[in-house]
């Protein structure tokens, strides 16, 4: 008993809310403005109809003004093809829709033909429902209060007493009770078109195929727009900092024992310092979009590897480099991101191999870039399937050139390859 009577409790509550609640509430003020909003259509109907002509009787004069609101529906229709209409009605029907489906409607102007119909359909619908539901409430409401405060229900529904008088019921019952469902009506009525706007806001509110696409490309296009900014922190930024870990270590270590060598180290983190916040500013400088014309280029490219390979040197990672003539003819983004494939490579040397020799071969084979890396595989180095960031930093460089990468140890067991080849075709 106890269940049944707390679902029927609940079963009441959720009656009252749909009825009573803020936001049938709102529903209810939506539509008398929609009623409002048909007022002018309406009105110019009437008067091209000669609804107003007083001679006409008035089964004709209802007749009318019915056929009015025929006619003004496709006049709002029109009206509602200007594109601020879908800002306007989309930010009102928000307060229409549950909170997760609030943000499924549009709040900007309609900037296509198929959008502009689908408001159009909407404004025709809410006009409508707003003019029966404001019909209803300024007639129906007054009516339905004096018949609830009549004794006997007044003279309009003297045939209802009589029938029910004649079947034993009290003759003032009559107007209470029909006033009270005539009230339910005009709530009833509200709340079920006011919940029915809100269930096709969504749909002729709601952003277009087309514009879902467009806003999918723009996500695509932040995403990307991220990730690069991403890559290149982590490669100029990450690679400078390993180098200045390793400096200052040894600087540290020789400080007593070899004080030259110490102030070389020293001057080496300065040097390093310095061009990562070039860099770290020129990454800063995307990120705030900004377009200046002493920027310069994007980043360091292949005809900066000697100044790398001399910076890795003072690390202790000495690199026996293999590099092809004509490098720095190569297109600018090719070898923008050659350039950070090697610095990333060789930061991995350095931070998992130590200072240990390594191979690096960029070769020009047809008409494609290959750049190989080789370094041994010692015991300080630990494996990591798939890589961390760096290496998916890599594959990513060269899978938006249309290019591929391979890394992992040889055969053999003793040495770390990382191989990447790069279309000269790509950057197009």
């Amino acid at each position: 008993m106890s269940t049944g009577a707390g679902t029927g409790r609940r079963g009441l509550r959720r009656a009252g809310g749909a009825l009573f609640g803020r936001r049938a509430r709102l529903r209810w003020v939506h539509l008398v403005l929609g009623g409002a909003l048909l007022m002018p259509y309406w009105m110019l109907s009437t008067v091209v109809l000669g609804a107003l002509d007083p001679a006409l009787g008035p089964l004709v004069q209802i007749l009318l003004y019915f056929a009015a609101l025929a006619l003004s529906l496709p006049m709002a229709a029109v009206t509602a093809l200007v594109p601020t209409v879908r800002a306007l009605e989309g930010a009102a029907a928000r307060a229409l829709c549950a909170p997760a489906r609030a943000e499924e409607v549009s709040t900007g102007p309609a900037r296509s033909w198929a959008a502009r119909r689908r408001t159009a359909g909407w404004y025709v619908l809410h006009l409508l429902f707003g003019g029966l539901v404001s019909g209803m409430t300024l007639a129906g409401t007054p009516f339905a209060v004096v018949l609830m405060i009549s004794p006997l229900g007044g003279p309009a529904v003297d045939d209802v007493v009589r029938f029910w008088q004649d079947r034993g019921f009290p003759s003032w019952l009559p107007g209470p009770l029909l006033g009270l469902a005539l009230l339910l009506l005009i709530l009833a009525t509200s709340a079920g078109l006011g919940a029915l706007l809100a269930r096709w806001a969504p749909v002729l509110l709601g952003p277009t195929p087309e514009e879902r696409l467009a806003a999918a490309e723009r996500r695509a296009t932040v995403l990307a727009q991220r990730n690069r900014l991403a890559r290149e922190l982590h490669d100029s930024v990450g690679h400078a900092l390993s180098a200045v870990g390793i400096q200052a270590s040894a600087a540290a270590r020789v400080l007593r024992s070899d004080p030259d060598f110490a102030a070389e180290a020293l001057q080496a983190i300065g040097e390093t310092a310095r061009a990562a916040v070039a860099e770290l500013d020129a990454v800063l400088g995307l990120l705030r979009e900004e377009d200046r014309a002493d920027a310069g280029p994007a980043g360091p490219t292949l005809a900066g590897l000697d100044d790398l390979l001399r910076q890795l040197a003072r690390t202790g990672v000495v690199v026996d480099a293999e590099l092809a003539p004509g490098l720095h003819r190569l297109p600018a983004a090719v070898s923008r991101d050659a350039y950070r494939i090697v610095q990333e490579g060789l930061t991995n040397v350095l931070r998992h191999a130590g200072p240990a020799p390594a191979g690096l071969r960029v070769g020009l084979a047809a008409d494609r870039l290959e750049i190989e890396l080789t370094n041994p595989l010692g015991p300080a180095r630990t494996g990591r399937p798939g890589g961390g960031r760096g290496l998916r930093g890599i594959g990513e460089r060269a899978a938006v050139l249309r290019g591929g990468c391979a890394a992992g140890p040889t055969d053999d067991g003793t040495t770390w390859r990382l191989a990447v080849w790069l279309p000269l075709e790509g950057a197009r």
